[in-house]
């Protein structure tokens, strides 16, 4: 059984009640019927929510209420949600409490959040830990980040994120999770976390033309995966760090390859099985625009301390000698080479093979020598 028993508590609950009282299911195809869903939420704690969505008005309410509280224990939330529209979503914009609270709390991670029924929460308290977890392990936030969380629904990355980073804009267009949301910043005393209630594909490219230059994005979008006006905002933010969840491995391949085209780095995918027994994973992947590191390190010489001039660190002694040897045949020592870079007015460090008394004479590099240092000095770029 993949379900919560509650949950199918709640099904056997109001499946009786249709039956009983001629509640037709609804047909999609000749549009007739008006029981269309029955959604349940399941708390860590063992709070219950049930959702009843019909194409209309919902008859024999009074019947339903009592069948769900005498059946289904823990009990707290019974939502009536009216769905009239052509379409195999499956909730409507109407929702009424007809019994119990507008919303049930689920604690994540150590936080307590309040979720109502038009809010998105994954269905696996257990491995939503673990997911979020890796995400936010995975997204690298300092304390100096600003990080947009994108579809961030009632804000569970985002207070989690919060803890980490300097400041949190979460972007969802539901007003009853961004209303949910801002509700459970408070009551976590998050104060660094402010919430947008807009499409992603219309907030996230004011707030970058704006000027918002976030140092990390946290994605969580739905099955049809992101905008490609959000991708574009991505990139043009000059964003850095891409961390993005999914439910849906087509379209974050699809929208993984649209950011790579434009420049970003795969640098890991790791699967979470929050479904067990099903063949559908949640996948956390990051996404990096520093392969800088790849090609470019960032290195301070001081040049005084090591006693070196930029010529001489062209190349060692060791290897002028190694390619004199290798190209002319030649055997040379370290003093012909500094004499003939001396020539070249490549300056040695101070006291650099000078003769040790003022009497002593030092042997000078013959002509064929010195044409083979110099060519080496060439090749090593030196002259």
């Amino acid at each position: 059984m993949i379900q919560h028993s509650s949950a199918i508590a709640v099904k056997n609950a109001v499946e009786r009640w249709a039956n009983e009282y001629g509640v037709t299911a609804f047909d999609e195809t000749k549009k007739s019927g008006e029981l269309r869903h029955v959604m349940v939420r399941v708390s860590t704690a063992g709070d219950v929510m049930a959702a009843i969505v019909t194409r209309g008005k919902l008859n024999r309410k009074e019947e339903l209420i009592a069948l769900l509280t005498e059946n289904v224990a823990g009990i707290k939330s019974i939502i009536h949600n009216i769905n009239c529209r052509d379409t195999n979503v499956i909730l409507g914009n109407d929702y009424e409490t007809i019994w119990g609270s507008d919303t049930i709390p689920e604690t994540i991670c150590g936080k307590t959040f309040n979720v109502s029924a038009a809010s998105f929460l994954q269905v696996n308290p257990k491995q939503t830990e673990k997911l979020y977890t890796l995400a936010l392990e995975k997204a690298n936030i300092s304390d100096a980040d600003t990080v947009a969380d994108v579809y961030c629904g009632i804000g569970t990355i985002s207070l989690m994120a919060a803890d980490k980073a300097k400041r949190v804009i979460g972007i969802e267009e539901i007003e009853r999770a961004i209303i949910d949301a801002r509700a459970n910043a408070f009551a976590n005393g998050v104060e660094n976390a402010e919430f947008i209630c807009a499409k992603a594909e219309e907030a996230l490219p004011k707030l970058v033309d704006g000027g918002l230059a976030p140092d990390c994005v946290i994605l969580d979008p739905p099955r049809k995966g992101c905008d490609e006006a959000v991708l574009d905002a991505i990139v043009k933010s000059g964003v850095r760090r891409v961390c993005y969840v999914s439910c849906n491995p087509s379209t974050l391949a699809r929208d993984c390859r649209l950011l790579c085209d434009a420049g970003f780095e795969l640098i890991s995918v790791d699967p979470i099985d929050m479904f067990p027994w099903t063949s559908h994973v949640e996948t956390v992947c990051l996404l990096s625009k520093l392969s800088d590191a790849k090609h470019h390190v960032e290195v301070e010489l001081n040049l005084d301390e090591m006693d070196l001039t930029s010529a001489e660190s062209k190349a060692t002694y060791e290897e002028i000698k190694a390619y004199v040897q290798k190209h002319a045949g030649l055997n040379v020592t370290k003093l012909y080479i500094a004499q003939t870079k001396r020539k070249c007015g490549i300056i040695e460090r101070e006291n650099y093979n000078l003769p040790k008394s003022e009497d002593s004479r030092q042997p000078q590099c013959p002509p064929e020598k010195e044409a083979a240092i110099k060519d080496a000095l060439k090749h090593f770029g030196m002259i």
